[in-house]
């Protein structure tokens, strides 16, 4: 029916996009489709392009070719000033000398609006990021993290249909940072505006995220949800940059079998030729303790190893562990403080785990 937005459709597209600084090459032929009501998360290094696509969707640093599509329009060379958006940039940048309730009328006073529908307005921002007795008072006089909320209000008050974050939470200390990725999270929810959100922070994108969109050296590496880039990573950068992983050099012997030295091990099926050398992973907290003693029925992968380190990490131990049949690297293992306590795990014991066949995974050899 006309007039209703299809939430399944295409909102913002990018495509085909190059950007390049003299002979520096920033981003390489990147294309996505971003849907209408989507939060998603440039994810990646420093220097990895996340960044400088923000900035080419934005209209601040033009692309060198390709197309940017809003909305079904082509906006790929409209200035920043002719585009619909909102952005929140990592310093904030709200005008010092300025109240807060000035700060967030500040982007009203030039769309025709009356003095009473602005001063309506700002009420009801300052109400939905729960600060609504702080309009009098100045930038100074609050907190990083209420600072970030005017801003984010700010950047929404004239009802943008894309908002960008420029890794929003970075200068704000852990607790404040998990508090306001809830808050966020939960306003872009009420609002249902298209929003897009840099950050390196891996733990920020999977818990914020309804897409990922993985970068490395100006490429995109991986396009999925939080649950298929860290369970399902297509590549063996997207492996190793979210989350932790242990990485073995292996050949393949087998349709869902891999010898790591003389050790064979059960994997998942793969798509490898026989004989082909890969990089095999695993992820810490599939790792399965089994205790001093190996159990009487035992599954396949389940090897003796040497626990040589272990460090607390409130809810989990990270452990490191050694065993002969993976000389060429320790295995990181984490597990849970109710595991170490039942099996009465404790240092340089000698211990039986089990690397599950489904968490094997093999990708493309690289030197680790």
């Amino acid at each position: 029916m006309e007039g209703i937005k299809d939430p399944q459709s295409s909102y913002l597209s990018i495509k085909n996009l190059w950007k390049s600084f003299g002979s520096f090459t920033a981003l390489k032929d990147v294309s996505l489709d971003i849907k209408e009501g989507e939060f998603v998360c440039f994810l990646g290094p420093s220097g990895c392009g996340k960044t400088t696509l923000l900035r080419a969707i934005a209209g601040l640093d033009l692309q060198t070719s390709g197309a940017v599509v809003q909305g079904g329009k082509d906006i790929s060379n409209f200035p920043a000033s002719e585009r619909d958006y909102g952005i929140v940039f990592q310093s904030y940048a709200l005008f010092p000398n300025l109240t807060i309730e000035k700060n967030i009328a500040f982007g009203l006073e030039n769309t025709g609006r009356s003095k009473s529908e602005i001063n309506e307005r700002v009420s009801e921002l300052l109400d939905l990021i729960g600060l609504p007795d702080q309009g009098p008072k100045y930038p100074a006089q609050l907190s990083g993290g209420q600072q970030q909320r005017i801003a984010l209000a700010r950047a929404i008050a004239s009802g943008p249909g894309l908002l960008l974050l420029d890794e929003p939470l970075s200068a704000l200390d852990a607790k404040v940072r998990v508090y306001l990725r809830h808050e966020i999270k939960t306003l872009q929810q009420k609002l249902g505006v298209t929003t897009i959100m840099v950050t390196h922070d891996q733990e920020e994108a999977l818990s914020m995220a309804d897409r990922i969109v993985v970068m490395n050296e100006g490429k995109v590496e991986q396009i999925g949800t939080p649950n298929e880039v860290y369970c399902k990573p297509e590549t063996l950068f997207v492996a190793d940059f979210i989350g932790e992983m242990t990485q073995f050099r292996g050949t393949i012997s087998g349709k869902s079998l891999v010898k790591v030295g003389n050790t064979e091990l059960n994997m998942v099926e793969h798509r490898f030729s026989q004989g082909r050398e890969v990089s095999i992973t695993i992820r810490p907290e599939d790792i399965i303790p089994l205790g001093a003693k190996l159990p009487a029925k035992s599954g396949k992968n389940v090897f003796s190893a040497q626990l040589v380190e272990m460090e607390f990490l409130g809810s989990f131990w990270r452990c490191k562990l050694k065993s002969d049949e993976f000389p060429e690297a320790l295995v990181t293992a984490d597990f849970s403080v109710n595991a170490v306590r039942r099996l009465s795990i404790e240092p340089n014991q000698i211990l039986w785990i089990e690397l599950p066949s489904e968490s094997i995974l093999a990708f493309d050899f690289q030197a680790a």
